[in-house]
């Protein structure tokens, strides 16, 4: 794997104060890429600023809420104004609400679209004129349930159908520009939004994890630094022959 490729790049990433997203921090810069790192909490994203800087790479945090079509505009301002570039960016913030299209409130569509599905658009559609100049990536991370369907997950499976669909789009469009976006396609994942998720719907935590781990093929549910190394490599030149692909990595649930 030639990680060196990603030296010196510049990677923003959504989400990374916990889960995937940080998973990503950490394994960037642990390839030499510098970062540009967003979520809404300030204090887990100065956590994860500790994390990645001993790694030696140049690295700053921006909180907002990607939700916010300006916010998404300012962070690609703010990307290139501080490192003078973008070479990739990873759409990785998400939420789920689980429940049927009867159990799902307008509130709860609305917030699963804002945030699955129009923030993954605003932001690539800010950064794309910057990565033709890099000849960049994206690499938008949807889900297993958006290439098949999950039970009591309407608005969530929706939405990262969607974003499937907008990276084949997109990739589509930009292949001649020189930019390759691509999607991971996560299964069920050990993240703090699994178990935020297991608390929203009142289950007993050991239980709902061993019918998580039961459900896999291999056994158990994916590890973020796991779907962290897909993320890279989709990034990096070791994948420049991929673009519009939406890849499993669901421990053979998709097979």
């Amino acid at each position: 794997m030639n990680q060196s490729s990603l030296h010196g790049r510049v990677v923003l990433i959504t989400g990374a104060t916990s889960g995937i997203g940080r998973a990503a921090a950490i394994e960037f810069a642990a390839c030499g890429a510098d970062l540009v790192l967003t979520g809404r909490s300030r204090e887990r994203g100065k956590e994860v600023l500790n994390e990645v800087r001993h790694a030696g790479v140049r690295c700053d945090f921006v909180a907002g809420d990607v939700r916010d079509s300006a916010f998404c505009n300012q962070l690609i301002e703010h990307s290139l104004n501080t490192f003078s570039r973008l070479d990739v960016l990873v759409n990785n913030a998400g939420v789920i609400y689980r429940g049927t299209a009867e159990e799902t409130t307008d509130e709860m569509w609305a917030d699963t679209m804002a945030t699955n599905v129009t923030a993954v658009f605003q932001l690539s559609r800010a950064a794309l004129p910057h990565l033709k100049r890099t000849r960049g990536a994206i690499v938008n991370v949807a889900s297993d349930w958006g290439l098949r369907a999950g039970a009591r997950a309407a608005a969530y499976c929706v939405s990262k159908g969607a974003v499937v669909q907008m990276t084949r789009a997109m990739a589509k469009d930009h292949a001649r520009d020189g930019v390759r976006i691509n999607a991971v396609c996560p299964g069920d994942t050990d993240t703090p939004m699994i178990a935020a998720e297991i608390a929203q719907r009142g289950l007993d935590t050991a239980m709902a994890r061993a019918e998580h781990d039961a459900a896999v093929p291999l056994g158990r549910m994916g590890r973020p630094e796991e779907i962290a190394k897909l993320v890279r490599f989709l990034a990096s030149d070791d994948a420049s022959y991929m673009t519009g692909a939406a890849v499993p990595i669901d421990g053979g649930t998709t097979a």
